[in-house]
């Protein structure tokens, strides 16, 4: 077996495998294929620039870069409001990513925030595309010029989540469906929903069942509950998900709060509660799958 010098490490060159650096700290950010093409974060962003342009109403708000530069992202607000009742207002976002590690595509996403707890309420309609994917290829540059077309999605999607939200806001659910809901949003695995199917909630984790309260005891505790608009709602019931996110769990840091809320479990939740609350607004029950 040949050995290697004490802090030295092998060389090889692996077929159709190349590595993604950063030129300036010559950090490896990811193993990526030949087929793989770079977009620098400048092109990346430069859709939003055909977005912006003299529109003042327009504004980037933040950006930042993740990890050691593998991810970056940029927001951009948008003018204008959805507002749910009289006075419950959520801002419009475009949100823009990219990884140069080979894994995921560049993302342009349009994100609804909730002004009173700052809920990112990041869910897809079914019957509507929030969001626009663009491989790492030849291509890439080119299908960017025209991701400006998201911005005719999202005032698709903000009529229709005004409707809808509004539409929710009517919808009572008690006390007893809210926890239900809350199960069911929050279950990990198949096993759990199972559970709860079967009513076997002595087979659940303690720690799975500390998750369902705290997220219950937000429902209904905080004061951006307490609204006309969310206070024994359905729309209270989808911000008590997003608002756990995004007020209550602890995160080890910012960054990863962040995966997780546009990413990761955070979304995944998010999404779980917002279709399940569109089947309760259309049969007044909670269905497991």
């Amino acid at each position: 077996m040949p050995t290697l010098a004490d802090g030295i490490e092998p060389q090889l060159s692996v077929p159709d495998y190349f590595a993604t650096i950063m030129t300036d700290t010559e950090e490896i950010l990811g193993v990526v294929g030949k087929d793989y093409h770079i977009v620098q974060n400048t092109d990346a962003f430069s859709f939003f620039d055909s977005i912006v342009g003299n529109d003042t109403d327009i504004r980037y708000e933040t950006a930042g870069a993740l990890g050691k530069g593998e991810r970056i992202f940029i927001t951009a607000k948008l003018p204008g409001y959805i507002r749910v009742g009289k006075d419950d207002l959520i801002e419009q976002y475009v949100f823009l990513t990219t990884s140069h590690d080979g894994y995921g595509s560049i993302t342009a996403a349009f994100t609804p925030i909730r002004v009173v707890c700052q809920n990112t309420l990041n869910a897809a309609i079914r019957s509507k595309q929030n969001s626009i994917k663009i491989r790492h290829t030849a291509s890439a540059l080119e299908r960017l010029k025209q991701a400006h077309h998201l911005m005719g999605i999202s005032s698709s999607i903000a009529n229709e989540i005004e409707a809808l939200f509004n539409h929710w806001s009517k919808v009572r659910i008690t006390d007893k469906e809210l926890k239900k809901l809350i199960g069911i949003a929050m279950a990990p695995s198949k096993e759990v929903l199972s559970c709860l199917q079967e009513e076997k909630f002595h087979h659940l984790s303690s720690h799975y069942l500390n998750i369902v309260e705290s997220v219950f005891d937000y429902a209904l505790a905080v004061p951006s509950q307490q609204q006309v608009t969310t206070k024994g709602t359905l729309f209270g019931a989808y911000n008590a998900i997003t608002g756990y996110f995004q007020n209550v769990r602890n995160f080890s840091n910012e960054e990863n709060k962040l995966k997780s809320i546009m990413w990761g479990t955070g979304l995944q939740r998010a999404q779980t509660t917002f279709n399940l609350c569109e089947i309760f607004a259309h049969s007044g029950s909670l269905q497991l799958n």
